[in-house]
């Protein structure tokens, strides 16, 4: 089953962060645009922490003890190179104590501008019976996640649950991903879902291209 929380449909701050990441004038910061997209990782963490299991913790205070209640355990991160480190980074700056992983995966055109996603490399640790937390920054054909989460899947054991974040998203690619992961029990968490893709996979309205965006156009 495939749950969508769509973070921007509640009025905050955290919509702010989304348009400047949209803002053709201001996203040509990079270091703003890659601030931007680790403020929002954090947000994402804060909400999706509060889906996790919690055990009461006897905190000892100069003064004595405080019964807390804290987090039972800590997430897997896992982040799908170049343009999801910043994100990654945000989330990790709340999961802090969590593992890591990392994933590269790109697209592939023929001569026909067709694309195929290719993983080159992986590296993560166990997800068996964990709370995974997989980010990309723009869920645009779904394509590049469910091919990663399939790997994963395959190599690193079953998770308990799976928590998808991306700061924009599309239809179709929402779609995608509950067509080829129906087995599976995911949350995707969201900034905004657009309407449409391009003929290239780009989401509409969105955003342009994140990994460009953050770090400089590549080859």
């Amino acid at each position: 089953m495939t749950v969508v929380q769509n973070l921007g449909k509640t009025n905050s701050v955290f919509n702010q962060f989304i348009s400047e990441l949209r803002n053709i004038e201001i996203q040509s910061e990079r270091m703003r645009f890659r601030r931007n997209l680790e403020r929002i990782g954090e947000i994402f963490a804060y909400e999706i922490s509060k889906t996790f299991e919690y055990k009461q913790v006897g905190v000892v205070t100069p003064l004595g003890i405080a019964d807390m209640e804290l987090m039972n355990e800590q997430p897997v991160l896992v982040t799908i190179l170049r343009a999801g480190l910043p994100l990654h980074q945000g989330m990790l700056n709340y999961f802090d104590r969590a593992d890591n992983g990392f994933i590269a995966a790109y697209r592939k055109y023929d001569k026909n501008e067709d694309f195929e996603i290719r993983v080159e490399y992986s590296s993560t640790p166990s997800i068996e019976n964990r709370v995974l937390i997989l980010s990309d920054p723009m869920l645009a054909s779904g394509a590049s996640i469910v091919q990663s989460l399939k790997g994963l899947l395959a190599e690193n054991g079953k998770p308990k649950h799976i928590h998808i974040v991306s700061a924009i998203a599309s239809i179709e690619g929402i779609e995608f991903v509950k067509r080829n992961l129906s087995l599976y029990n995911i949350t995707i968490w969201t900034g905004a879902i657009d309407d449409e893709l391009t003929a290239h996979a780009y989401i509409v309205p969105g955003l342009g291209d994140a990994g460009d965006l953050a770090y400089g156009l590549k080859i």
